[in-house]
């Protein structure tokens, strides 16, 4: 036998030297004893921070740190620092988190469940160090959870970010997935998205928890306004002329001494109840614009209100976008301090959450910039294959339903790219791309259904691969407000107008049978037109109820039932009636399409503030227009229409104007509705389906008083198809025909 592992602690004494029976627990490899310590969370948090936060782009929750202390004490030891075990385990946490298909925060019932994990981990550790062998074979969550929960995790770990890596073409993961893009087609109802406000005490958005109603609380009116100026101040912030530099001299320099914008410095806001006092200076605030009982303007945010002049400011860039009541504006401009406070809505009460004493005098006034998709989800562009950056962002919240950018993005583009290549190696050999979108269908007119009908005749003539995947239907599909004034025989003759519509999509089966059909209702549609009269109505509005489409949908199940396909890859066509606004997502969140029938440019141009420009202003209004000049150049740099507003607004043709200033508009304030209440009502709880934050990689924007146009900025692509039969030419069609994966459309005319 060998010798006795264990030498003799005093061999003087003559203390007999017998040997250890050998046995499998004494010599496993590395097996030692560990005598736990107890370890203070506050002292494991700097390992913690470098191995969670930047190592893996994850935040630990304080519950989820105790938790961790714990079990380093208990399975590491003394030796947690001096030998850097705490930082290999908690390494192995991390991964084991980000395979689960966890969250950005790493806590207990936030995508998985980091108890199953550490009791994963602790059954593969060997003296405080996990035993990598042990630990890769397999999944270390799949392996703890037992059987009848597997099914309700495998989903979410199929789909995750570090899985979706080792998931190539062929192998078993993808055996059972859709093989055609219309598969991965989806309408989100207005009414079904989630429900989410911006917390701005934790720089996060969170979901509602009160169930949603048409008769809300009062104090949800508060919430609607003060959660959009909380998305555009956060945005704003985040801004690279609102950041602090310690190379700041590539910033413009701003020769005002008085103004918050000194040289090599960033720009800075000030809230209205800091004006108090500072009569005389120079700031720059960012504001609602509001109408006050006197029928003067008024500047307030949320700190208290302003009386706003504004005869002798200019807009910056020049006529480059509208500014109304209920739009959020950066104001630059001076403080002047008077007695009693003119224009105020708070009947001259002064302090902090009422009407500041005196007036503000603008000298120039621009819309919050607009922030890029990408840089709002916190990704690379797609030259970059979309990889995630350490840069913040909201890549991982659910913004729709389908899956954030950051769990399903890179994933659903691998599926993208293979449910097109499949497709063109298919027997169809076909790789629809297009989107048809017709605006303005008014069913009453006989010239409507000769229009549609060379349109679809159109389509139904050209190869499977150049017919569209979608066709997109939006309202009015009455002219008039037939339901309020008509009583029952109105319902009945709005009902003929859809079977009509049936009669004639029966005549085109081949494209009933292989497209997707979405009707999208307007203002004069049932049932809020029955007491609107074809006023503004509330918005999200319903669609259009099932009693009207019960025949079209009768029509597409017949088409169907008689087409001959048994073995192609592709779904069978459908009509889908969707609510206004609604939502189209393709592969998840990679295409997201906004759609909103609104005559929204007939309303900017009634409710616009007439913002003067006055020849005799003083020498220290001229240089703060100068220098605002360079403000909101370095501001609105990174856009691609915004030089092109103003710069050219004398050389380009009236409507090409007009359609910039409409699209500028819109997506720098984030919202389908920058009006006040009285102006375009919307429903309080669902408010949040009306955000444009992050941008939507497409805008449908059906506006039948401006041009047809597509237009892309920053990144988002904007149409207009205008109305459906031009007032002009009676005998011609006009629709926008839209590339989904290009992300580019084309105003399309037939004349016949």
């Amino acid at each position: 036998m060998d010798s006795d592992p264990v030498p003799s602690s005093s061999p003087g004494f003559g203390t007999p030297a017998h040997p250890l029976r050998k046995n499998k627990s004494n010599h496993l490899p590395g097996r030692m004893s560990i005598l736990p310590i107890l370890l203070p969370p506050s002292t494991l948090r700097p390992i913690a921070f470098r191995t969670f936060t930047r190592k893996h782009n994850l935040t630990i929750s304080s519950s989820a740190l105790q938790t961790l202390a714990i079990f380093v004490g208990k399975n590491c030891g003394s030796g947690w620092r001096e030998e850097g075990l705490a930082e290999r385990v908690l390494d192995e946490v991390a991964k084991s988190w980000r395979k689960a298909g966890g969250g950005v925060i790493v806590e207990e019932g936030k995508g998985a469940s980091l108890k199953i994990i550490l009791q994963t981990i602790e059954g593969n550790m060997s003296g405080g160090r996990v035993v990598i062998g042990k630990a890769s074979r397999k999944d270390p969550v799949a392996m703890s959870v037992p059987s009848r929960n597997r099914d309700s995790i495998g989903p979410r770990l199929q789909l995750s970010p570090s899985a979706a890596t080792t998931l190539e073409d062929g192998e078993q993961g993808d055996s059972d997935l859709p093989l055609h893009p219309r598969s991965w087609i989806k309408v989100i109802d207005a009414f079904d998205m989630p429900r989410l406000i911006y917390n701005a005490d934790k720089k996060y958005f969170e979901a509602a928890k009160s169930k949603a109603s048409l008769f809300p609380e009062l104090s949800k009116k508060t919430v609607l306004f003060r959660d959009r100026y909380n998305v555009i101040y956060q945005r704003l912030l985040r801004n690279e002329s609102f950041q602090v530099s310690l190379g700041s001299s590539s910033l413009p320099s701003l020769s005002r001494s008085s103004s918050s914008f000194a040289p090599n410095q960033c720009y800075k806001l000030t809230p209205i109840s800091n004006l108090l006092g500072r009569t005389g200076t120079s700031h720059l605030l960012l504001g609602m614009i509001c109408d006050s009982p006197t029928g003067d303007l008024s500047l307030a945010d949320l700190t208290g209100s302003i009386a706003l002049e504004l005869s002798h400011a200019r807009t910056i860039p020049e006529d480059a976008a509208w500014f109304v009541p209920g739009m959020i504006v950066l104001v630059d401009g001076i403080y002047e301090e008077e007695e009693t406070v003119k224009g105020s809505t708070l009947g001259g009460n002064s302090g902090i959450g009422g009407a500041i004493g005196g007036r503000f005098v603008g000298v120039s006034v621009c819309g919050p910039p607009c922030e890029r998709r990408e840089m709002s989800l916190g990704t690379i562009t797609r030259l970059s294959a979309e990889e995630v950056t350490s840069s913040g962002g909201f890549g991982w919240i659910d913004f729709l339903g389908v899956g954030s950018e950051r769990a399903q993005g890179s994933r659903m583009r691998q599926i993208q790219a293979r449910c097109l290549r499949d497709i063109h190696r298919g027997p169809d050999s076909s790789r629809r791309t297009k989107i048809a979108i017709m605006s303005e269908v008014n069913l009453e007119h006989v010239e409507t259904f000769d229009a549609l009908r060379r349109i679809f005749g159109f389509y139904s003539e050209l190869s499977l691969g150049e017919r569209p995947i979608v066709f997109i239907l939006i309202g009015n599909f009455v002219q008039k407000a037939i339901i309020n004034g008509g009583g029952q025989a109105g319902s009945i003759q709005y009902k003929e107008y859809f079977d009509s519509l049936a009669i004639l999509l029966a005549e085109f089966p081949s494209l009933l049978q292989r497209s997707t059909f979405i009707f999208v209702p307007g203002d004069n549609d049932p049932w809020s037109s029955a007491f609107s009269a074809g006023a503004a109505a509330p918005i999200p509005r319903h669609a259009v109820p099932e009693l009207f489409t019960s025949r079209v949908k009768r029509v597409f199940a017949t088409a169907n039932a008689g087409s001959a396909r048994s073995q192609s890859p592709e779904p069978i066509g459908e009509a889908i009636w969707t609510s206004n606004p609604s939502r189209i997502t393709l592969f998840g969140p990679t295409h997201d399409i906004a759609i909103l029938r609104d005559d929204i440019s007939g309303r900017l141009r009634r409710s616009a503030v007439d913002i003067g420009q006055d020849a005799d202003m003083s020498a220290t209004m001229d240089q703060g227009m100068d220098n605002q000049k360079g403000f909101v150049s370095s501001v609105h740099s990174a856009g691609a229409l915004a030089p092109q507003i103003g710069a050219e607004s004398h050389s380009v043709p009236s409507a090409v104007h007009m359609s910039r200033k409409l699209v500028k508009t819109i997506l720098d304030q984030g919202t389908m509705s920058p009006f006040p209440l009285s102006v375009r009502p919307v429903l309080w709880d669902y408010a949040s389906s009306l955000q444009l934050y992050p941008l939507p990689s497409t805008l449908i924007l059906a506006d039948p008083e401006a041009a047809p146009f597509c237009m892309t900025y920053e990144g988002c692509h904007v149409m207009n198809p205008g109305k459906l039969i031009p007032q002009a030419a009676l005998s011609s069609a006009r629709w926008v025909e839209h590339d989904v994966f290009k992300n580019r459309g084309r105003v399309k005319e037939m004349r016949y």
